[in-house]
């Protein structure tokens, strides 16, 4: 059998009509949505009329989720993961799950869509040709 790929899906940062075609889609057709909070995922999945499996994956969990998802993906299950608003993996968990995915050579496929920082960066009349990016401010 083949093994299924992980998508990591980019959502919106603040305006839910902020968000791809190809994300909405990629969101319908997987088997399982790996997020950081069902309660704000599921906002998301409910405006678009998106019915699939949530699970979480945070600093307490993310051992055993990362097994769980591994299980799914060799079994020929796709999966996407997405944070709470924008690019996953900026700022969020993911790393650790992107890395053991990559090591089981399993295809990993980037949706790209909306970045609070490349969007600042475009906005602030700075130059734009090279930049540093160092995380997100304090709150």
């Amino acid at each position: 059998m083949d093994n299924g790929k992980l998508y990591v899906v980019a959502t919106p940062i603040g305006n839910l009509g902020d968000i791809t075609f190809r994300a909405v889609e990629t969101l319908k057709s997987v088997d399982l949505i790996i997020c950081e909070d069902t309660r704000v995922t599921k906002i998301l999945l409910d405006h678009y009329q998106i019915s699939k499996p949530l699970l979480v994956v945070n600093a307490h969990n993310e051992s055993k989720s990362i097994e769980k998802i591994l299980m799914k993906l060799t079994s020929g299950e796709s999966c996407a993961l997405v944070s709470d608003a924008g690019t996953p993996c900026i700022s969020d968990p993911g790393v650790r799950l992107i890395n053991k995915v990559s090591s089981e050579n399993i295809e990993i496929v980037g949706i790209p869509g909306a970045s609070a920082a490349i969007l600042a960066l475009s906005i602030s009349g700075l130059p734009t040709d090279s930049f540093v990016f160092e995380g997100f401010l304090p709150q």
